[in-house]
């Protein structure tokens, strides 16, 4: 399925399409962070990204989602939930997923 501004997802109050998501997200002047020690990983995915051939929005979709599942994995492994092998594979795996 090719992601686009017309994609429909359910969102918090409902479905709703991705541009309608971005143009809510632009009149409450809303923004995405990310942690000072993951911008440059994020940055290296989506311009891996981009240099592959993908749209830009398609490439900070891919970096936020591996920005996401990094900070969930690091959170995982700090509540004692996951090893520091599984840690130390989940971001082999991740980075071979996102930058293949």
């Amino acid at each position: 399925m090719k992601i686009t501004l017309d994609t429909r997802f359910n969102g918090s109050l409902g479905p709703i399409t991705l541009r309608e998501a971005v143009q809510q997200l632009k009149a409450h002047e809303l923004a995405c962070t990310v942690a000072p020690d993951h911008l440059d990983e994020k940055v290296t995915v989506f311009s891996s990204c981009v240099e592959r051939g993908f749209t830009p929005l398609r490439s900070e979709i891919m970096a936020a989602y591996y920005v996401a599942e990094l900070d969930a994995t690091t959170e995982a492994f700090n509540r004692g939930l996951i090893t520091e092998g599984e840690l130390n594979q989940k971001r082999l795996d991740l980075a071979r997923q996102v930058l293949r």
